[in-house]
């Protein structure tokens, strides 16, 4: 492995969020990260996407929105947005 596959990949801003790409035990520091991202930039609504599976990814992310303070609300996206394979997140 040459030293640039070891750089960190630096992605685009949105307002949405795709894990699917992510190991999952890489799951929680994206997340985290993303959240510092977004709101910095000054999002204040975005959606975490997850997927179906049984839960076990969507548990961890609602966990780590529970315990973030610039969390304001989150939950089930709409059906045509993912429905309980997403989470909207609404920030402070």
């Amino acid at each position: 492995m040459s030293q640039d596959e070891d750089a960190p990949v630096e992605l685009e801003i949105t307002d949405v969020l795709d894990l699917h790409s992510f190991l999952p035990q890489e799951m929680a520091d994206v997340a985290r990260e993303y959240l510092d991202a977004a709101y910095e930039k000054g999002l204040r609504a975005v959606t975490i996407i997850h997927g179906r599976g049984i839960g076990v990814q969507r548990n961890l992310v609602r966990k780590l929105l529970e315990r973030d303070p610039r969390v304001e609300a989150f939950g089930d996206a709409p059906p045509e947005a993912g429905g309980n394979g997403a989470t909207w997140v609404r920030l402070r």
